[in-house]
């Protein structure tokens, strides 16, 4: 019993603190790789703003190569199914840097992410990511009046916008769901797009910001029913926000994917 639960713990202690730190470097090793391969692609499609949906085609490529060359299986279940012609307010849970992936792989309607800019700052990604994403500082005001112009004018081009609504991933993990912020309720209601509520059950468990942590595996989203804002004021924005935030949440204290 002794010898049995001395190879367990080193068996333990290899995999949490010298395989585990390992695979997640080969994480942000595939990211430069794929770039780097892609490069021409990439760097071509976003030289005319026209031209996003072809990027957004290589960037599908680019999640997808990221998610199964790290082992991880997405699955995914929708409820109802976007139209390729309209533009969505797509909004998701963040626990994970993979949840950007995930939501390229899941979304096949060419989206803009709303994203904090200091993710502009990572060498090779952030050179496209301040390119291709409306960036916001979320302690400028004028930052955020500038968010709502460049979402618009996106919107006119027959994109659609993505925002993870906590701002940021939690720092206690713990936390199952964080509170939300206004900005995407608000943009979805001003321009008369439908929500889409997406939850993304393991990318937490997969792939969280614990350097010692995770593993490869199935990874489950449940894309819901649209929440509709044909006929919703902007006064009415916290009651829209509290029903795609429930949405969220009961899905992820109650799955229905497995």
């Amino acid at each position: 019993m002794v010898q049995y639960n001395c190879v367990f713990l080193r068996s333990m202690f290899l995999k949490k603190y010298i395989f585990i730190p390992l695979w997640r470097i080969w994480f942000y090793v595939l990211i430069a790789l794929t770039i780097v391969l892609l490069f021409p692609f990439l760097f071509i499609s976003i030289l005319r703003k026209e031209w996003y949906p072809r990027f957004f085609v290589i960037a599908r490529v680019w999640a997808t190569i990221i998610l199964f060359g790290m082992g991880f299986f997405p699955k995914v279940k929708k409820e109802q199914y976007p139209d390729r012609n309209k533009s969505y307010m797509f909004v998701a849970n963040h626990t994970s840097m993979t949840d950007i992936m995930l939501m390229l792989y899941a979304v096949r309607n060419p989206f803009v992410f709303v994203g904090k800019k200091e993710l502009g700052k990572i060498p090779l990604f952030g050179f496209f990511y301040k390119r291709t994403c409306i960036l916001v500082d979320r302690n400028n005001a004028r930052s955020r009046k500038e968010v709502f112009d460049a979402a618009q004018e996106r919107l006119k081009a027959g994109l659609s916008i993505c925002i993870f609504p906590e701002g940021g991933v939690p720092d206690d993990e713990g936390v199952v769901l964080d509170t939300f912020k206004d900005g995407a309720f608000r943009l979805a209601i001003d321009h008369q797009i439908p929500i889409v509520p997406m939850t993304f059950h393991d990318n937490k468990k997969r792939f969280s910001y614990n350097f010692f942590s995770g593993g490869p595996g199935k990874m489950r989203v449940k894309s819901h029913q649209f929440v509709l804002t044909d006929e919703v004021s902007i006064e009415n924005k916290r009651g829209v926000k509290d029903v795609v935030r429930n949405i969220i949440l009961t899905e992820l204290e109650q799955p229905t994917i497995y």
